[in-house]
């Protein structure tokens, strides 16, 4: 029977997951009535992502970790899965009171890592809806598509698909341990042999060396320390709130036409903007923050697959300069700078290479990668779909990322696109970070500033030149 081992970087999020830095990746998201007037009720909803299934093995499947540590765990079946155990009914009326009740708890890792928790009437009206999967399980573009999974393009959903699904008995104990130690010393064999393919081949020895470069630039940024951020950096609980934001995608464009920089740059500046404003209005004193921002690197034949296929960068958001243009100016000069090194792909080739130690040493790494001293927080820019979309005949109004944060990190944020709308989702501790609203105003008045400065685009050419 083949099993499915975590990779290195699914399983660093396991290693560094803490009763108080919980590891999942989700969403919030808003759907209006239908237009005919005929609401689902929860048990239709929950039946309906129960028939979703089929297309997303892994929802049915749980960790099993292999005796003594010798290797990371594999998914298995659950021989008890339950779709009432992951799909729940909340009481609360308010989309951000469901966020609070549902994040702020970890996943059992008995049960398969991942929940849907729904309000089926909110007090405007509407309906909300609540996802969560564990960060070892999916990545925040997996975490997005298992949300397409619940959606149409076309406002009649598809009549339910076939399940012939039938949970397989997994590998015992000493399978386990004797697939972990076959595996690992498969991957010394590998790594053994290194040297000598790049010998018979003078092509793989250069394509190796400009990899090492690129792994030792990427080690090298990780290396450098954050400076302190006793504010993003405190000690944390285990409360979650998440801070709503809502702006045109076209807003966004427009500066980043005018400008002559990246989406992702715009959206950088405007959370550097956002966050000096918040951190001034507290008393602090505004430093540039070491942020972590996550690239996506599946290939064109992963689009579909769950797991982790994302690298990361570092780049210092200037929040200790109060020019607005000169903080896009600086984003726009760094990111491009560490794309042009190939540090994204140095980065994913460390984390791939962390196959090669004992699982150990691999979360002694994850912890340390994790640490306040490596950065102070993390934005991430998650794409999704253009086209209207709909569950059960219910348009997705508003949906907002949830990037998790590890610990002693008191702010995430994640940013995604869809359809017409731009959606900021500010995941906070609220007692180590009170008044995460006041950081989307904040976050909010740097895009206008941004705006405003837009039709200047003549005086801007000799900053960017």
């Amino acid at each position: 029977m083949h099993v499915k081992r975590l990779s290195p970087l699914d399983a660093s999020f396991l290693a560094v997951e803490t009763p108080t830095a919980h590891m999942h990746v989700g969403w919030a998201a808003i759907f209006e009535p239908p237009s005919d007037g005929v609401r689902p009720s929860f048990e239709e909803l929950r039946q309906h992502i129960a028939s979703r299934l089929p297309r997303a093995p892994r929802y049915r499947q749980m960790l099993r970790h292999v005796p003594f540590g010798v290797n990371a765990p594999v998914w298995v079946d659950d021989l008890d899965f339950d779709v009432s155990r992951h799909v729940m009914a909340t009481e609360s009326d308010r989309l951000t009171d469901v966020v609070e009740e549902s994040m702020s708890k970890p996943l059992p890792r008995h049960r398969p890592l991942w929940q849907v928790w729904i309000a089926d009437r909110l007090d405007d009206g509407r309906i909300g809806v609540v996802g969560k999967a564990h960060h070892c399980m999916v990545d925040g573009i997996a975490a997005v598509e298992l949300g397409m999974l619940l959606l149409d393009p076309d406002p009649i959903a598809p009549p339910p698909e076939r399940d012939a699904w039938a949970p397989q008995p997994g590998p015992s104990a000493s399978e386990l341990v004797a697939r972990g130690l076959a595996d690992l010393a498969r991957s010394q064999l590998d790594l053994a042999a290194i040297p000598a393919r790049a010998a018979r081949s003078p092509r793989r020895a250069l394509e190796l060396a400009s990899r090492g470069r690129r792994s030792a630039a990427a080690l090298v940024d990780a290396a450098r320390p954050a400076r302190a951020a006793p504010q993003l950096n405190p000690t944390i609980s285990a409360l979650r709130q998440l801070g709503l934001l809502r702006r045109p995608v076209d807003d966004l464009v427009r500066i980043k036409r005018a400008f002559g920089v990246k989406l992702n740059d715009v959206l950088l500046a405007a959370c550097a903007g956002g966050v000096r404003a918040f951190l001034m209005k507290r008393g602090e004193n505004p430093i540039r923050l070491k942020t972590m921002v996550p690239v996506n690197v599946r290939g064109s034949g992963e689009a579909d697959q769950l797991g982790n296929r994302i690298s990361f960068m570092f780049v210092d958001l200037p929040c200790d300069e109060p020019d607005p243009l000169r903080r896009l100016h600086e984003i726009y000069a760094a990111t491009s700078d560490r794309k042009r090194a190939g540090k994204p792909e140095g980065a994913d080739d460390v984390v791939r290479s962390l196959s090669f130690l004992p699982s150990p040493l691999q979360d002694v790494v994850s912890r340390l990668i994790a640490s306040p001293r490596t950065f102070n927080l993390t934005v991430s820019n998650i794409p999704g779909p253009p086209e209207p979309l709909y569950m059960r005949g219910c348009p997705l109004a508003e949906v907002y990322p949830v990037v998790p944060i590890p610990e002693r990190h008191a702010l995430s944020i994640g940013v995604t696109t869809v359809g017409e709308g731009a959606f900021f989702g500010l995941y906070a501790d609220p007692q180590a970070l009170p008044g995460i609203d006041g950081l989307a105003g904040e976050i909010d008045l740097a895009i206008d500033e941004l705006a405003a400065l837009s039709p200047a685009i003549e005086q801007l050419e000799p900053v960017l030149a």
